[in-house]
């Protein structure tokens, strides 16, 4: 049995053998609904860039501002928009088929063709002897959900990746809503897909998660569409094998989750008006589910049961180039009560 980690030690672990070889440093920040810290773990106040985490708010739009019921957006498209998908065959089927109803196809994204993240995606470009394509990006839904808000709203999709553009301008207003902070207080940059990437302290990102589930729990329209289609298509979100899908499908909607580059998660639990922002600092996606799953545990939001069934990704095996195991990753650390 091991014993407490010392607060300096308070990380994500790799082990070779019995040896800790490396360490992943930890933050996060546990907020309520009505903007209380309730635990915390590292530096809550942390400015990160919420990367891929910010989908959810940047699809809210789509609902409020009329792009859902003009093009007759599903539910599983939606979750889609929100989703950082896999590029299996019908992520990439529905993605063109949302292009479709807004009279776009795959040459009006912006973001960067690159390979599938699913096995299955790879294979089926292989037998087809056809190049990743835009649509293959895990964040061409959202794109395609940033065009249908251009069409609802009258704005030329064209450029509607850049910081000038009004669909950029809507989606700092919205994130900054459910964030409760002044739109000079968010850093702006560039994420990887090519539109705005929002930057604000793990505390703030927290709080918009915690309002986002509570509105949902309450019934407001546009959060429970958007937080109800990712629960109902988690697959759609990430994809096979992947966290965000295995969680959100073994809880049964009582957790959203959203991961985002850099070593952020995020998530919303409605039933307790949670919210949960966390970023690994040294950004390793390695450290990103044995540590969300971590802090669910020690939250009490996920049982025993629910972390047996997630073991893979809560203690990830290290495997040689024969597949041997030779480690493991484990979170050490605890969470610091706000009662504390």
């Amino acid at each position: 049995m091991r014993s407490h980690p010392r607060v300096s030690d308070q990380a994500v672990e790799v082990l070779r053998g019995r040896v800790v070889e490396s360490r992943h440093r930890v933050h996060a920040a546990v907020i309520d609904a009505d903007g209380r810290l309730r635990a915390s773990l590292g530096d809550p106040e942390l400015t990160t860039f919420i990367r891929s985490a910010a989908k959810p708010f940047q699809a809210l739009p789509v609902v409020t501002d009329g792009a859902m019921d003009r093009f007759g957006i599903t539910l599983e498209e939606l979750a889609l928009c929100c989703g950082s998908h896999s590029g299996e065959p019908r992520h990439v089927n529905a993605v063109r088929g949302l292009l479709a109803k807004i009279g776009l196809d795959d040459a009006s994204l912006a973001c960067g063709p690159h390979a599938p993240f699913s096995s299955v995606g790879r294979r089926a470009l292989e037998e087809a002897g056809a190049d990743p394509a835009r649509v293959h990006n895990n964040c061409s839904g959202k794109h395609a959900g940033m065009m249908a808000l251009a069409r609802a709203r009258g704005w030329d999709p064209h450029g509607y990746e850049r910081p000038e553009h009004p669909v950029q301008s809507r989606l700092l207003e919205e994130t900054a809503r459910w964030a409760d902070l002044p739109l000079e207080a968010i850093a702006l940059g560039i994420d990887g897909c090519g539109v705005v990437s929002f930057g604000l302290p793990l505390r703030s990102i927290a709080l918009a998660y915690a309002r986002l589930g509570r509105a949902a729990r309450l019934g407001e329209r546009e959060p429970t569409y958007v937080v109800g289609a990712m629960t109902a298509y988690p697959e759609m979100v990430a994809g096979e094998g992947r966290l965000c899908t295995d969680l959100m499908k073994r809880t049964g909607g009582r957790v959203l989750a959203k991961v985002g580059a850099e070593g952020v998660y995020c998530v919303a639990i409605p039933g307790a008006e949670l919210g949960v922002a966390m970023k690994v600092e040294d950004g390793s996606r390695r450290a990103v589910a044995p540590a969300i799953l971590a802090i669910l545990r020690q939250l009490d939001m996920i049982s025993e049961d629910d972390l047996g069934a997630l073991f893979p990704h809560a203690y990830p095996e290290l495997r040689n180039t024969i597949g041997e195991t030779i480690g493991h990753i484990r979170a050490n650390f605890l969470l610091t009560s706000a009662d504390a």
